[in-house]
């Protein structure tokens, strides 16, 4: 694929993750108004988001087999509808307890656009032109991280919270037009596999046993659970410690969006040049650096804003470096059932970010503190995964 037809597939992809990410990025601006509202506290409204990412993994678990089984599409419409019945649940919402299960549904309905399109890359591309095609991507998805947060920054300001779910619903629409219209079955009859219950509990036990898919897995893992410790923190650290406006935090979390999106467009060159393992080493050492660097900062009692937007600024571009790389490392051996493999890959992505999102919401103490410092944990996690991933590739077992 080349040409017109590359970036048609990248637009649609990339729109369809974008559902997801702007459910998450559109929301967040609202945390201060939503508690206000609904009468409860920041730390309360912060289960919304966590009960989003719990569903979110449970919802990989389904929709990977799903796909192998029955394409591509179908199950893609099916998580959309989910997600746009349950925007207008969360829309009307009258308590913050329908709130978080409101959430929690629209979670997995957006779990199909989470895993179902990185099942479609595999279909058709391995290696740097997946990785290509996974960037270019990430260039349509990244309307939601720079126009999402300033849209629903504007929304809380001027208007009311609930607003946000109508533009959801709207989306969603859209894209599912989309899909119709521009995104051809990528998985024919005759590469399908067995959706039976034992058989998709055998592949996923096969790719459990595999630490060439493991240990990848956790290292993009890792990435993204610093990414949501971030998401889910920022709003109370932005806007109620430092008094930021929801329209500057919304251009502050764009400003963090362009350097993530920015720089995963030079994944594909470099890891021609450098290979995945390279790369990886490089990068999961440089965001361990920084998240360590940002909680000794935040931990030893600095109040400044600045060199905090500076060390996550930073954070954010080595995260761009790695969470693509990772991920694709650990689909390539497996593109039989790439749909499983997407599914439990993404799947332990965010069990891993709702386990640490869900402990930091519980270490609240009115301090950046259990945001930095999850954030710092991720990061070494990531790092150490890396190099039991290198010293598992030298060893000649390591090949299935």
């Amino acid at each position: 694929m080349a040409g017109p037809a590359l970036y048609r597939r990248a637009i649609v992809l990339g729109l369809t993750i974008a559902v997801g990410a702007f459910a998450i990025d559109m929301y967040i601006p609202g945390f201060a108004a939503i508690a206000r509202d609904l009468k409860t506290d920041p730390g309360t409204v912060q289960l919304s988001m966590t009960s989003f990412f719990v569903a979110l993994a449970i919802g990989q678990i389904i929709y990977g087999p799903v796909s192998d089984t029955f394409g591509r599409k179908a199950p893609s419409y099916v998580g959309l509808g989910l997600f746009a019945l349950a925007s207008v649940g969360a829309t009307f919402a009258p308590t913050i307890g329908i709130l978080i299960l409101s959430r929690f549904f629209q979670g997995l309905g957006a779990a199909a656009t989470a895993v179902i399109p990185m099942a479609i890359v595999r279909d058709e591309h391995t290696g740097p032109d997946a990785a290509r095609l996974l960037s270019l991507a990430m260039l349509a998805l990244s309307v939601s991280p720079i126009l999402a947060p300033v849209l629903g920054g504007l929304i809380v300001q001027y208007a009311s919270w609930r607003l946000i779910f109508l533009v959801l619903i709207t989306i969603t629409l859209l894209v599912m037009l989309m899909i119709a219209r521009m995104l051809p079955e990528t998985l024919p009859p005759e590469r399908r596999v067995s959706g039976r219950p034992l058989s998709v509990l055998a592949t996923y036990g096969r790719l459990l046993s595999q630490r060439i898919f493991i240990l990848p897995v956790l290292i993009a893992a890792s990435a993204q659970a610093v990414l949501f410790c971030f998401i889910s923190g920022s709003p109370f650290v932005f806007v109620t410690l430092h008094h930021v406006q929801p329209t500057i935090y919304g251009l502050l979390f764009a400003i963090h969006a362009i350097a993530l999106i920015g720089i995963s467009q030079l994944t594909a060159p470099l890891m021609r040049r450098y290979g995945a393992r390279r790369l990886l080493g490089v990068t999961t050492a440089g965001a361990a650096v920084a998240t360590l660097a940002l909680a000794g900062l935040i931990w030893g009692g600095m109040a400044a804003l600045w060199p905090l937007v500076l060390l996550t600024v930073t954070t954010f571009f080595f995260l761009g470096l790695i969470m693509g790389p990772a991920f694709l490392t650990a689909m390539e051996p497996f593109g039989a059932t790439a749909g499983a493999a997407a599914a439990l890959g993404v799947g332990l992505e965010f069990t891993m970010s709702s386990v640490m999102t869900a402990l930091m919401g519980f270490g609240a103490n009115g301090t950046a503190r259990p945001m930095t410092g999850f954030m710092a944990l991720s990061a070494c996690l990531g790092f150490s995964a890396w190099a039991i991933y290198v010293k598992t590739v030298r060893a000649p077992a390591a090949h299935p």
